[in-house]
Formats: structure tokens, sequence, C-alpha cells
């Protein structure tokens, strides 16, 4: 099905509102997906589902006590590999809105520093009585290996170069809400900057052009290798879809920029700097950083 065919199809089709203040088993709208672990595998129909039920939980937050009973008894585990404010806090306080029993673990202060594998220690957490673990870590593929292990649901909270489901689906749910009538048909949007070593650029790519926006991905040729294939691919199955290295064609015209910082952190040699205006003066100062 095409992106087209899609939104032909999901216009006719009724929308069933999610009911938040009701425990998951007396949903009147099901959620199929027993991990959450990249948004590739999300049909448009479920991303909307997302999306409205974020409305729902909007006017939750806006409650004296915001706070419903959806995950009531349910104990949730935090695992992060990686060091995190915004999206561990992000991750707990969501949690406690829907009634669960929160622990959070980071691994820098537990046993993976004596040498505990991913597997023993996501059966640890699952003996101790998890029920869904949310996983953060530097290995593309952890939260995967994670999934086979683990009894439970698993969310993945961001995985090496790989993808970061929630921060997609929350650019876009924030993207809707700034444009009339909730819709990013045709609109152009650029990710500017280290979109080879960026997992939120992978997810957005998957939800906003299923949204039906024209994006367009742009950096220096070193960090943009392999894109051009993929924006082959999708323009095969109606999804718009670009890569340049030329910064004014990028924003020209453009609807929304996501800039991405240089994410030195994820590289492990020399990249060449870009020039401009010919070689460097002998002795100048180099702006190269490291890639893999």
């Amino acid at each position: 099905m095409t992106v087209i065919d899609r939104a032909v199809g999901d216009a006719e089709r009724a929308l069933e509102v999610p009911v938040v203040d009701s425990p998951p088993e007396a949903q009147p709208v099901g959620w199929r997906h027993r991990h959450l672990l990249d948004v590739d595998v999300l049909p448009w129909p479920d991303i909307e589902l997302v999306m409205r039920t974020t409305d729902a939980m909007r006017e939750v937050l806006g409650r004296p006590i915001a706070k419903v009973p959806a995950l009531r008894g349910r104990n949730v585990t935090i695992l992060f590999y990686e060091a995190s404010t915004r999206t561990r806090v992000s991750f707990e306080v969501a949690a406690k809105n829907l009634s669960a029993d929160v622990v959070n673990i980071a691994a820098a202060t537990s046993s993976v520093t004596k040498g505990e594998s991913l597997v023993d220690t996501v059966k640890t957490v699952e003996a101790l009585g998890a029920q869904l673990l949310v996983i953060r870590h530097p290995v593309s593929g952890a939260p995967y290996l994670a999934a086979e292990t683990f009894s439970g649901s698993v969310l993945n909270g961001g995985d090496g170069w790989h993808a970061h489901p929630t921060q997609a689906l929350l650019d876009l749910y924030t993207l809707r809400r700034r444009f009339d009538g909730g819709s990013l048909a045709g609109r152009k949007i650029v990710i500017l900057g280290d979109v080879l070593h960026s997992r939120v650029a992978r997810s957005n790519i998957w939800t906003l052009t299923a949204a039906g926006a024209d994006v367009w991905l742009c950096g220096p040729a070193t960090l943009l290798r392999g894109f051009e294939a993929w924006a082959g691919r999708g323009a095969a199955d109606g999804r718009r879809f670009h890569v340049t290295t030329l910064v004014d064609d990028a924003l020209r015209d453009a609807d929304v920029v996501m800039a991405l910082r240089i994410q030195k952190e994820r590289m492990c040699r020399p990249l060449p700097a870009a020039r401009r205006g010919g070689p460097r003066p002998p002795g100048s100062r180099s702006a190269a950083t490291a890639v893999c």
C-alpha cells in the first residue's frame, strides 16, 4: 500500500477514541503490538491511534490530579545504559501518570559495572517483578535482544544509531499541532546536520513520510552516506524523501527545520571537515572530528 492509498483508506474509516481513564483490558481500541522497538512496523492506523491517545492524555495532564489507572498494579523498569535527563525522566513521569509502579536502573551504578550481561540483567529485573521494560542502550539492536529474553513488553528508549521510536512519535505529534488541520501532507521538513549518527532522524524519516511530509536530509556527504539508497526505495513506495549536501536547496521554502548536533560520542575515527574555497592553509586548525 502506498502513502496515497493509505491516506484515502484512512479518510473513510471512522476513528475510535481511546478511554485513557480505563485499564488496558477495558479499552475499546486494541493495541496489537507487544513491543515498541521502532516505528517502521507501525501501519498508519496505529500511528494515528497513538496521536489520538496523546490528545486524550493532554486533557488528563491538565487536571488538578494528573493521573489515570491505565497501568495500575503494573511494574515498569527503566533501564538506561546511557546518560539521559529528558528521556529517562519523561518515561518515569509518564509511567507514574498512568499509575504504574516504577523502578529506575542506571547501568553505571548497577552490576553491569562488574561485567553482568544484558541478558542476565533483563532476567534479573524480570525475576524481581518487572512487566514492562524501557531500555536505552549504546549498541544498535540491544532492545531486540532484550525483547527475545523478556516475557513482558519492551519499549526502546534509543539504541545506538538505530532508532528512537518514542521521540519520533512525539515529534510527529508536536508538528501536527503546529499546522492547521493537523496535517503534514506536502509540508517540507528538513533534517539538517549529523544524520548518519542520529537514531532520531532514522525514526523520524518513517513517521514523517508516513504522514505525507516532503522530507529533506541535508549535511556533509560523509554524514549522509547510505541515505541516498534509502531515499530511492522510499520514493518507490510513494514517500517523499530527498538527500542533498546543498544547504540552500534544503532550506528553500522549508516549513520545518530539525537541526542535529555533531554526535561525537558515537564517532571513532577522523572525519575530514567540509571545505569551501580550496585547501586549508598549512598549519591552520582543522575542524575534523571522527566518524565510524
